[in-house]
């Protein structure tokens, strides 16, 4: 009933999950969820990782089948096997990992898989009206003729988006869509999604900003543990609130960060020269200094060479040209054991790929920086008890949630989760130099407040500090000093306090030099 008139289910609701359980090995990922999408709005989909909103999407995108419950679309109830069938239902989903070629034009991508055809010819120029028609509708303006691996990260966000309106989808799935934008497309983008709801579309958005909800949502489901807590109208429910009911208890949204005490330079980085795997050069002169108990935080758009800079410090990559020292020694040609074993630990930012072994037991991965030293070895003996100890103690005291503790297997646990092993395991090596890339990607508040208490904890022990990170909230709230990279080079190195976020932002998109 709305303003005392009774509403039709099927006039109401774009989407019904009614009683949705999905269930996994030693885990129920959402159990007996149910939630209504109006048409026409604007839905945030909230929680904390291992929560169950990526589950519950999947299910929604075809990409899971649920052991219970039922899906009506219009009304009318629907059987949702794989995603061709969400599409041809007229549901899209733009994925936080884009699924783009990246040697085809933006044109091209649109189209690919939906072409159409006459006597066996592509006719684009009739796709290129339909695409310019609603590149001028939801304010979506991108250039059809580029190719995909010369346009920014925003402007490949857009052509993910066209690609769903391109094949008439009316529910928009949006997942963590501002995680790698800087502050300048995150307006945009946020403006896009606001402009399609306007034009009639519904869409779902899942993410972990506050802010972000606050200005675009309608209303906010919040999952947690994969039961609903509860849908809540985004206009009159703070942040604060939200972040509680997300974790099931107080949280703080700031941080009390206490005035950093520089010590000696720990990393010395002297015009560092790096190529990447085809040999074009992605680190040109790059020369920064990070002293004990000072963060030094690398802000850019994904691309420009930051993570080229962690893997050389790290050996994953070899300096074309430069100096690197530690504490005053020169580790420039060093091998990687003997780098780690001088004082560097590594979060990587591809957790999976390079972070942890997935197939592993939890305890296994949480000892792999230790395994061969006493006491995890002891006479070439691997000692399970050591192991497993090590593995309790730091799954306790980083909070890192698993179906079977010590004996689950990596590739089982969320994310999130996998995040924190990583945290965990690479802060007990006590080392000289910690270095953080992208180490919230992906994360939900609650342990976005723990790794930002454990980085700042860091910095008061009085180690060195590398943080690279996307989130330019992040780079702002933790840094000490910030240098600002675009095009593999730093445009600006200077104490936090002297940058306003737009200035960074400006540096980031290389409008400033």
């Amino acid at each position: 009933m709305e303003g005392g008139v009774i509403v039709a289910e099927e006039e109401q609701y774009a989407i019904e999950m009614i009683g949705i359980t999905k269930r996994f090995p030693g885990i129920v990922a959402n159990d007996n969820v149910t939630l209504r999408l109006k048409k026409g709005e604007i839905h945030a989909l909230l929680g904390e990782n291992g929560a169950g909103k990526s589950t519950l999407m999947s299910v929604l995108f075809g990409l899971y089948q649920a052991e219970e419950g039922i899906i009506k679309k219009d009304g009318k109830e629907v059987h949702i096997t794989d995603p061709n069938v969400a599409n041809d239902l007229g549901i899209g989903m733009v994925h936080q990992h884009f699924k783009l070629v990246q040697c085809f034009t933006v044109l091209d991508n649109i189209i690919l898989g939906v072409e159409t055809t006459k006597h066996g010819f592509l006719q684009k120029e009739e796709a290129r009206k339909k695409i310019e028609e609603a590149e001028e509708k939801y304010g979506l303006k991108v250039d059809l003729d580029a190719k995909v691996e010369d346009i920014t990260v925003g402007m490949q966000q857009r052509t993910e988006i066209l690609k769903m309106l391109y094949r008439q989808a009316e529910i928009l799935i949006f997942d963590e869509p501002t995680a790698v934008l800087t502050p300048q497309e995150i307006d945009s983008l946020l403006t896009i999604i606001k402009n399609l709801r306007d034009g009639g579309k519904t869409i779902i958005l899942i993410t972990h900003k506050l802010e972000e909800i606050k200005k675009v949502a309608d209303r906010c489901a919040i999952l947690r543990r994969g039961k609903l807590i509860g849908v809540y109208d985004v206009a009159t429910m703070d942040t604060k609130k939200m972040a509680s009911l997300m974790v099931g208890h107080d949280i703080s949204l700031s941080i009390d960060k206490a005035p950093a005490k520089f010590g000696k330079v720990i990393l010395d980085v002297q015009d560092l020269h790096v190529e990447n795997e085809d040999h074009f050069e992605v680190v040109g002169g790059v020369s920064f200094q990070i002293h004990a108990g000072e963060i030094f935080a690398i802000a850019g758009v994904s691309g420009n060479g930051q993570t080229e800079i962690a893997d050389a410090v790290t050996g994953l990559l070899p300096a074309k040209s430069g100096k690197i020292l530690l504490d005053g020694t020169d580790i420039t040609d060093m091998d990687i054991r003997k780098r780690t074993r001088q004082g560097i630990s590594y979060i990587p930012e591809d957790r999976q790929n390079v972070g942890l072994i997935l197939d592993f037991a939890l305890a296994d991965d949480l000892a792999l920086r230790n395994y061969y030293e006493e006491p995890f070895e002891q006479k070439q003996v691997l000692q399970k008890g050591t192991f497993n100890s090590f593995g309790d103690r730091l799954i306790s005291k980083y909070d890192i949630r698993s179906a079977n503790g010590n004996t689950t297997i990596v590739r089982s646990m969320s994310g999130g989760n996998q995040q924190k092993a990583i945290v965990g395991r690479e802060i007990e090596q006590n080392a000289k130099l910690t270095i953080f890339v992208q180490p919230t990607r992906g994360l939900d508040i609650g342990a976005i407040d723990n790794i930002h208490r454990h980085i700042l904890a860091e910095r008061d022990r009085g180690k060195a500090v590398l943080l690279i990170s996307l989130e330019l909230d992040e780079v702002m709230q933790l840094a000490d000093t910030i240098g600002v990279i675009y095009n593999g080079h730093i445009g600006k190195i200077a104490p936090a306090a002297e940058f306003t976020k737009e200035e960074v932002g400006e540096y980031m998109m290389g409008v400033r030099q």
